[in-house]
């Protein structure tokens, strides 16, 4: 395994074209035969958590799952006064239109606001909650008819598959406005690293294949994991930024090989020479980060383990990259330099002119690295106790992170069916949410189940929390009951809450909870949006320990040092906390709206915790293992502990400081996204990179270093053998 880099680096340099036109093949037979089989979607049934997914899954079995609801409202248009005959007649219109779709299970009959300022038409989808939108165009389709009759009227539609179809397109605009952004700068970063086109465009063409190799890839592993529509969102996300920064190492590796080389090895040499340093720390960064990210699979959530999958195989796809095709690139590179400089010399010595030395790369610290790293070696204590202090100072914040579900009140406004929305629940405050109280019992007791819903529904009828209005269904077989409440206000106010807390705790338990053998769940609109961040955070300190011991387990087996692995913990736990901190401060707060184009929810995405904590710590094993493997390298150079550190990091410094423009870069487009939630993420991985690269990396890493000096090795003996090698009986017999 150590010596695989190497191995595969050796073979590809001398097998160049073979290696180019086996990854081509590779990337083109994992993306056709990912769209030929097709992904598998996830389904209503993947997306159930808690008890209002244990709930829905009992409404199911009776054939009283919740279903695809489309809502077209008619109102009159700003400035012609209130609503005359023409909306009852626009009103039938609309569901004579929608009876006649092969799409609609049922049309409900036409209801006035209780204002008399708007009539709605309620229309139930066919198939499963999550499907409506992909057959919505129709009934869209017949409501801009109506609306095309009826000059005078406003006829608009919205509901949950208009408002998920609107959603969808809304974030692919947004997607393809990140990819402008992102691949032009990441382009001219690397322009800047190189100061060469061709070496500039290598790591963007592989992170482009490898991206495109792993969408094939995760088509085919949605049929085990399947896809909650956010798998390619990650692979992009991550990709870009693994892709080019897997690729970066080994490009500024080659580059210094060659440049110590002075032209006395060959390009094949060189590239070797390179993967047996980087090549290995790429492995063992890639394995890192797929490691990572698996620990996702135990949120036991379909969207997470969507992002698991989606992010461990791009991972794998740009390490297999960077010691296949890769190797095979700069070997052709190195000798078209090589033809290139021999024709320079060729055509100098036919002039009889002197050959200008090449202009080789600079492999040292740069003058702002040196600068940074100066104070650090004088003075060690102090920069650890200062930059800690800082860093726990912008983690403070998170003791007062609120967590929540970002549901429809939170979609951007810009979805037109987001302003009929809004509209809708002005006119009709009833639709805002519901609860659903669900009981499963023996058929012979249907009546006793359906006498003590009825008695729920009286005792909550009063209730200034609810609208009073209530329906009662029951099941063919008479075994499943379901008793829907009406609630005027949004999910996140504290009367739905509350009322959630009161129907669960009190009124279920003194009504239904008394039938025998009944078992009963809530579910509903407010059910689900306090479920679901209740179920992220109890699973938030389970993958928060696998991550530590991934951590921990991936730094003892890459550098054979138990404090490096304890050192690693603590600062991806610094790195963790602080961006979490500056998230907090930003989002659930509203100094920060303008600057960043949101609307606050005074709360953070219940699912941005656990993504921030699981990516970062993967990626920032890159920093550590580049970093580290430098000053390691050095040590087992003969090079003293103190010096390898200041030596390690300089060098590795420039790398680590372009791979962090170029996630920086990336993660910032995401943040600029109108979702909130993708918002949040790409704000605080780009808040997380930028704290990891230039706080922990260059100024925490080695200022703790320093000062643990030869304890940074325990228990490794490979150090202390490097410099104190064992006496051999040839060395003995030469001494004598």
């Amino acid at each position: 395994m150590k010596n695989l880099p190497v191995r595969m680096a050796r073979w590809s340099a001398g097998h160049p074209w073979r290696a180019i036109v086996c990854w081509l093949l590779f990337v083109v037979l994992c993306l056709g035969v990912g769209i030929t089989v097709g992904g598998n979607p996830a389904t209503t049934e993947d997306f159930r958590i808690g008890e209002a997914g244990r709930a829905e899954a009992m409404a199911a079995e009776g054939g009283l799952q919740q279903r695809p609801v489309e809502r077209v409202l008619i109102t009159a248009r700003p400035g012609t006064g209130p609503l005359d005959l023409t909306a009852a007649a626009a009103a039938e219109d609309v569901a004579d239109r929608m009876r006649g779709l092969s799409e609609v299970r049922s049309v409900g009959t036409p209801v006035r606001a209780a204002n008399k300022t708007a009539v709605r038409v309620d229309i139930t989808m066919k198939g499963p909650e999550l499907e409506g939108k992909k057959h919505v165009d129709a009934l869209l389709a017949q409501t801009a008819e109506v609306q095309k009759a009826n000059p005078g009227l406003r006829v608009e539609e919205t509901g949950s598959p208009s408002i998920s179809k609107g959603v969808d397109k809304l974030r692919g605009d947004d997607l393809s406005r990140t990819e402008v952004i992102a691949l032009p700068v990441t382009l001219i970063t690397l322009l800047l690293v190189f100061s060469s086109v061709v070496m500039a465009l290598v790591p963007l063409l592989l992170a482009l294949s490898s991206i495109a190799a792993a969408i094939g890839l995760s088509m085919l592993a949605s049929h085990v994991f399947p896809d909650a529509g956010v798998g390619t969102n990650v692979i992009l996300l991550i990709g870009l930024a693994v892709g080019v920064d897997y690729t970066l190492f080994y490009l500024k590796r080659e580059r210094e090989e060659r440049a110590r080389s002075g032209g006395r090895l060959s390009p094949q040499a060189v590239v070797e020479l390179a993967a047996a340093t980087s090549g290995r720390a790429v492995v063992l960064s890639g394995l890192a980060v797929a490691v990572s990210s698996a620990t996702l699979f135990l949120a036991d959530d379909v969207i997470f383990s969507s992002i698991a999958t989606g992010a461990i195989v791009v991972t794998l796809v740009a390490v297999l990259s960077s010691l296949t095709v890769l190797p095979a690139l700069l070997a052709k590179l190195g000798r078209r330099a090589e033809r290139r400089a021999e024709r320079k010399e060729a055509r100098a010595a036919r002039r009889g002119e002197a050959v200008r030395p090449t202009k080789q790369p600079k492999t040292g610290p740069g003058r702002l690295t040196t600068a940074v790293l100066r104070p650090v070696s004088k003075h060690p204590a102090a920069v650890l106790t200062v930059t800690v202090l800082a860093m726990l100072a912008l983690a403070a914040p998170v003791l007062g992170l609120k967590l929540t579900d970002m549901g429809r009140e939170t979609h951007s406004r810009s979805i037109v069916a987001m302003q009929t929305y809004d509209r809708l629940n002005a006119a009709f405050p009833e639709l805002k949410s519901m609860h659903q109280i669900v009981v499963r019992a023996d058929a012979d007791r249907s009546p006793e189940v359906t006498s003590a819903l009825r008695d729920l529904a009286a005792q909550v009828k009063d209730d200034s929390r609810l609208s009073g209005t209530s329906r009662l269904s029951t099941s063919p077989d008479r075994r499943i009951s379901m008793l829907q409440l009406q609630v005027p206000y949004y999910v996140s106010t504290d009367q739905a809450q509350s009322s959630l807390e009161d129907i669960r705790d009190t009124f279920v338990p003194e009504t239904v909870g008394k039938v025998a053998g009944a078992e009963t769940a809530v579910t509903g609109d407010v059910a689900r949006y306090t479920d679901y961040p209740t179920h992220q955070e109890q699973k938030l300190p389970l993958i928060i320990g696998a991550l530590l011991l991934v951590t921990f387990v991936m730094t003892v087996w890459a550098f054979r040092s138990l404090v490096l692995g304890v050192v690693g913990i603590l600062l991806n736990l610094l790195s963790a906390a602080a961006s979490l901190g500056v998230l907090v401060l930003v989002f659930q707060h509203t100094w920060a709206e303008g600057l960043l184009d949101f609307d606050s929810t005074g709360s953070i995405g219940s699912r941005v915790p656990l993504f921030l904590f699981v990516i970062l710590f993967g990626l920032s094993m890159d920093y550590q293992v580049f970093v580290i493997s430098r000053v390691r390298e050095a040590a087992l150079n003969g090079v003293p502990t103190r010096k390898a550190v200041v030596d390690g990091i300089g060098s590795s410094a420039g790398v680590v400081t372009s791979a962090a423009v170029v996630m920086v870069t990336v993660f910032a487009s995401f943040a600029a996204l109108h979702l909130i939630e993708m918002k949040q993420i790409g704000f605080s991985l780009t808040i997380a990179v930028l704290l990891d690269a230039f706080v922990i990396r260059m100024l925490i890493l080695p200022a703790l270093m320093l000062l643990l000096g030869e304890a940074n090795w325990w228990p490794s003996r490979g150090i202390r053998t490097a410099r104190n090698p064992i006496p051999t009986p040839s060395s003995l017999q030469k001494v004598s």
